[in-house]
């Protein structure tokens, strides 16, 4: 089965195509960390990777990208470019969670450490799940959440394991949690970022549907449906 995998969760955008039946599974990716707009770079991305590798849209047996949480118009461009694809060529769509799909870096951590996926959601939060590795596959050790840096320390504590950083958030949560006593290894950045290779991973082991089933995943709510609260019911979002 080859797939195609797309992350547009943050500033980072990345395009890979991943056949089960390689040897090594991954057979290209393409990643770029610039900040252009993903509505401009994500498609041709996508089309160059697979000129390159000549293959078509045809080659394809499953389209794949980070439904969330993260940049809430990046996911959108992420969700929307999939289905788009998938509704034009009839093909079945997978939408996986973004740190999910990130706690894949977490290979290249010591056995026996916590892999923290941060990103950075703003308003003093991260968006925020844990995992261990077991032969390879992470391992949920929480639900996605959008939290505190208080919390989050609550939580690595009580877990008294090494905690090994990945995501676009990861020195933004090192930089916090180093004033704490904790065993807190930052990714390298080569592997640090979430790729669209997590996403591919991460959908061989999630529920193929119809394009028009995949929706996207937010956390919490837009800053204008924030605001727009703020003006009806006169109180701020509650975490």
């Amino acid at each position: 089965m080859r797939i195609l995998g797309f992350d547009s969760s943050a500033r980072t955008a990345s395009v890979a195509v991943f056949d089960t039946d390689a040897e090594e599974g991954l057979i290209g990716q393409y990643f770029q960390n610039c900040g252009l707009t993903h509505s401009r770079t994500l498609l041709p991305m996508a089309e160059d990777l697979l000129r390159n590798l000549g293959l078509t849209l045809k080659d394809i047996d499953l389209l794949a990208c980070s439904r969330g949480p993260g940049s809430f118009t990046g996911v959108r461009i992420g969700v929307s470019t999939v289905k788009g694809l998938a509704f034009a060529d009839d093909k079945l769509v997978c939408g996986v969670s973004t740190l999910q799909a990130m706690a894949y870096n977490g290979v290249t951590a010591h056995e026996g450490s916590v892999i923290c996926c941060a990103m950075d959601a703003r308003r003093n939060q991260f968006y925020n799940a844990l995992f261990t590795m077991r032969d390879g596959v992470p391992v949920r050790l929480c639900e996605d959440r959008a939290i505190g840096t208080t919390k989050l320390v609550e939580d690595i504590e009580n877990l008294n394991k090494p905690v090994f950083l990945v995501g676009d958030g990861a020195r933004l949560c090192y930089n916090a949690l180093n004033d704490f006593n904790l065993r807190v290894v930052l990714a390298p950045q080569p592997v640090r970022y979430q790729t669209a290779w997590g996403v591919c991973m991460a959908a061989l082991r999630e529920k193929q549907v119809p394009a028009g089933e995949l929706l996207p995943v937010y956390l919490r709510l837009s800053q204008a449906e924030r605001e727009r609260q703020e003006r009806v019911f006169g109180k701020k979002e509650i975490n």
